[in-house]
């Protein structure tokens, strides 16, 4: 579907069909509901006064919120489920989901749609990647795809005049030299990307090819790694690039990346992120696909951006899913959250936030509806391992940045051990 702010504003009546559903039946004093998630100071912020207007509907529930980092996050997530200890409601993403529902960590929904959860006015497959083994164990709250947030004042005063939608890796490798030649080495062109797996994923599927298939196994090539570091090797020896020093801090939060520092002028995100991007800078951002590789697909799909799920460890479930459905159903919620987790998969949660939209909101909406044309399908949920696979990218790759082995040798390397970490995990 071709997403404009018209079709953003959806049926007239959604808010009404919202009025007509039965409320959740009145819940006792003191009960208790706690939400751990991955965040940046934009989402925490906006999360935190959701849950006070939660509170305020609610008097009878109180929820605790926890927030941290995306690296942090799964290795506490981790120590908790290790340790019996996890909270009621957990943010998941695509590329874990499957994992824990694998490990017993996640209960379906399934019996509370229609009893206490709202579905009915979802779109269509919104909640497919979330359905494992036929039961729904997530439930997205934002649709997303991927994205390239570029300092628009920086390209302006080095002259660069480019379509940020069909742009191809020479393109970018070419503005990369632009901005540093421009800015006398003080901005380089782009975070250097060796090692985000989520980037690396597009160059996958430029080729043709997801990371997975149906079965749980890696399917991309030797040869289609190695030419990703070595893509981004060249660009690092030429200086165009952030150096190593910057590439190897992992998962780094959001006010320490390049772009928001002022050293670089390029990093990659989820469409999402632009406006948290934006909220730690004064420059305007703009957003671009991952550039492709001439000649071959765009690589981009549109994904679920996050799920909520309630853990196998939630005490007062009745309450969880209260807490999940004004994430879901409630106007208030949808403008408190603006886009920052993803643009809402339901015209009530489009309609009641299009009065809202800031201008960086704006952007993020006309990108998404531009990319419609050029996206491909959405792979199959990423198996039981995948998050160690992804460590071993980063770890592997990081030996590449830093000189220690050829690319070729890291690719070789890397493709063996994601098969060892995928069989064990079965």
């Amino acid at each position: 579907m071709k997403l404009t702010r018209r079709t953003l504003m959806g049926s007239a009546g959604a808010a009404a069909a919202l009025a007509a559903f039965p409320a959740t039946r009145s819940l006792a004093q003191d009960r208790r509901v706690r939400h751990f998630w991955w965040g940046n100071p934009t989402r925490d912020e906006r999360t935190f006064r959701l849950i006070e207007q939660f509170q305020a509907a609610n008097p009878g529930i109180r929820v605790s919120g926890e927030a941290i980092g995306w690296g942090d996050y799964w290795t506490k997530m981790a120590t908790q489920t290790a340790g019996g200890n996890m909270p009621d409601v957990v943010q998941m993403d695509h590329g874990f989901i499957n994992e824990y529902v694998s490990r017993g960590a996640l209960l379906p929904l399934d019996e509370y749609v229609g009893n206490g959860l709202r579905q009915d006015h979802y779109d269509a497959g919104a909640n497919d990647v979330g359905t494992i083994g036929g039961k729904l164990y997530g439930i997205s709250i934002g649709s997303t795809s991927q994205a390239i947030p570029y300092n628009q004042r920086i390209f302006d005063e080095a002259g660069i005049e480019f379509d940020p939608l069909t742009w191809t890796t020479d393109d970018f490798a070419a503005i990369c030299a632009r901005i540093t030649e421009h800015s006398g080495g003080a901005v380089t062109g782009s975070e250097d990307l060796s090692l985000y797996i989520e980037n690396f994923e597009v160059w996958c599927r430029q080729a043709g090819t997801d990371m997975y298939d149906a079965d749980g196994n890696l399917v991309v090539s030797e040869d289609t790694v190695r030419e990703y570091w070595e893509f981004w090797g060249e660009l690092r020896a030429a200086g165009v690039v952030e150096g190593p020093d910057a590439t190897v801090q992992l998962d780094k939060g959001m006010s320490e990346l390049g772009i928001v520092r002022g050293t670089s002028a390029m990093t990659f995100r989820y469409a999402n992120q632009v406006g948290a991007v934006q909220s730690l800078m004064t420059d305007p951002v703009g957003a671009a696909m991952v550039p492709h590789r001439a000649g071959m697909d765009y690589g981009h799909f549109v994904l679920p951006s996050m799920f909520l799920a309630m853990t196998r460890d939630a005490g007062d479930k009745d309450a969880v899913i209260a807490y999940i459905n004004h994430w879901i159903t409630a106007p208030e919620a949808f403008v408190t959250l603006g886009l920052d987790r993803g643009i809402p998969p339901s015209e009530l949660g489009r309609e009641a936030l299009l009065p809202s939209l800031s201008d960086v909101d704006t952007r993020v909406i006309d990108y998404f509806s531009a990319i419609q044309d050029k996206i491909g399908p959405t792979p199959t949920s990423k198996p039981k391992g995948a998050g160690e696979v992804r460590d071993n990218f980063m770890r592997t790759g990081t030996d590449v940045v830093l000189g220690y082995v050829p690319a070729a040798e890291a690719a070789s390397r890397f493709i063996e051990d994601a098969g060892f970490i995928l069989e064990r995990a079965r």
